[in-house]
């Protein structure tokens, strides 16, 4: 376990620390190797796609024995191949492509992938590494859908503040891939899939979409979500939803028979982890959900009460303490031209309510070191954090009202900015009552 800063000498460096304890416990080097099969007696076919998978893809070659026959293709963000395996690649090629918007890459990735299933036969072992992200990443849209039909619909989702199962279940039924069509393509040969959690309740049909999983969602279901949100859909994509030409493959399915999925890191045992560190630092930890889901700025107000009352009546806990939480919040956007994802609109509705609360700290950020589209994975919320804000005249409403909490956060000097992890457990919110 890796050293934590005293809370009480230096609350942003312990909660800094309890980050990355979190992040460290979901790294694919340190979780692999226990779940990876035999070699088979044909040959073995890696696939994957999410922000873990240069990671994965790194871990699995050099797990994997050297006489063994390996190949493949792992489709990952840009610049979220680690440096090691980027500087001597190894016997897995790993592309990238965009997220979350999906771009040309991801679709010529994603056929790439399938053209690999070809020809594959009973001997043979299909790897895939799957992590969050894939979705975008791993983007081959269905008959009649273009990529910018996707596109569209893509960020009119990101946008919407639907949940995350919500839009999965609309882009895996716009997908020539997902929704456990991958699996369907492999076959006769056997699929093992190694996943790493980013949603909450760790479902493996809702992880990027499930590529090779089965999926109990319907056409019926993705227009329900479609119309719910108001987003509109091309005629050949509404067309396909309809008359059901896009339903996926559902459990039961033998093309999923003799399949295995192992789920090797989630955000419970990455905020457990963190808990660990904490009360080795001699601070008692409460994990309070790693399924939180919510508009971020509310979910922000719910943990502030929460700090409040434990700060000023040692209800429901007695301070000092560390409260824990992950899941996937989400933003919906409402103004133009405002920076920030769903770790720095937490804290600024997190900051709005505490009012400067004395001896709370709060840390968000993204395990997987990006928020959003920014170049941080969150920020940090200090008792002073509104009047340091003040002093430079930037007003917290305001900066909430146009969805800009990142140029909030950013004059302050409290951005948290880790770079890429190559992991991805999702959220990871702390926050310390001194």
């Amino acid at each position: 376990m890796m050293h934590t800063p005293s809370p009480h000498t230096d609350p942003a460096a312990f909660l800094r620390a309890l980050y990355d304890t979190a992040v460290s416990r979901a790294l694919p080097a340190d979780v692999t190797a226990a779940y990876l099969p035999a070699p088979p007696k044909g040959r073995t076919l890696v696939l994957g796609a999410g922000k873990a998978g240069g990671a994965m893809a790194h871990a699995v070659d050099s797990l994997w024995p050297q006489h063994a026959p390996l190949s493949g293709l792992v489709v990952t963000r840009y610049d979220h191949v680690p440096p090691a395996y980027r500087a001597a690649p190894g016997r897995i090629e790993v592309v990238e492509a965009a997220h979350p918007v999906p771009d040309a890459a991801g679709r010529d990735a994603a056929a790439r992938v399938v053209a690999l299933t070809h020809g594959l036969t009973a001997d043979d072992l299909v790897l895939c590494l799957i992590s969050g992200g894939g979705s975008a990443l791993l983007s081959l849209p269905a008959a009649g859908v273009s990529l910018e039909d996707k596109q569209a619909i893509n960020k009119a989702l990101l946008k919407s503040g639907a949940a995350i199962d919500e839009m999965n279940c609309v882009r895996k039924h716009l997908s020539a891939i997902k929704g456990g069509r991958l699996a369907a393509m492999c076959a006769p040969a056997r699929v093992v899939t190694l996943l790493i959690s980013d949603v909450p309740g760790d479902a493996p049909e809702v992880i990027a979409s499930g590529p090779t999983v089965p999926d109990t969602t319907t056409c019926a279901d993705a227009l329900a979500i479609l119309a719910r949100y108001g987003i509109d859909v091309p005629p050949a994509a509404r067309a396909g939803l309809e008359s059901g030409a896009f339903e996926t493959p559902k459990p039961g399915d033998p093309c999923f028979d003799g399949h295995t999925v192992h789920m090797i890191a989630t955000p419970q045992e990455s905020l457990e982890a963190a808990a660990a560190a904490a009360r080795a630092a001699g601070i008692e930890a409460h994990v309070l959900s790693d399924e939180i889901e919510g508009e971020s700025r509310e979910v922000g107000k719910v943990h502030a009460a929460l700090a409040r009352a434990v700060a000023r009546r040692g209800q429901p806990f007695a301070k000092p303490c560390v409260l824990l939480s992950g899941g996937e919040t989400t933003v919906t956007v409402k103004a133009k031209g405002g920076r920030g994802g769903r770790a720095t609109e937490f804290l600024l509705g997190c900051a709005v309510a505490l009012q400067g609360e004395p001896g709370v700290y709060v840390l968000a950020a993204d395990t997987d070191g990006i928020d959003g589209i920014e170049d941080n994975a969150g920020a940090l919320v200090t008792p002073d954090t509104l009047a340091r804000a003040a002093a430079l005249g930037l007003k917290a409403d305001e900066h909430l009202d146009r969805n800009d909490a990142y140029n909030f956060f950013k004059p302050l000097g409290d951005l948290v900015v880790p770079g890429p992890t190559f992991t991805n457990v999702n959220d990871f919110r702390a926050l310390l009552i001194l």
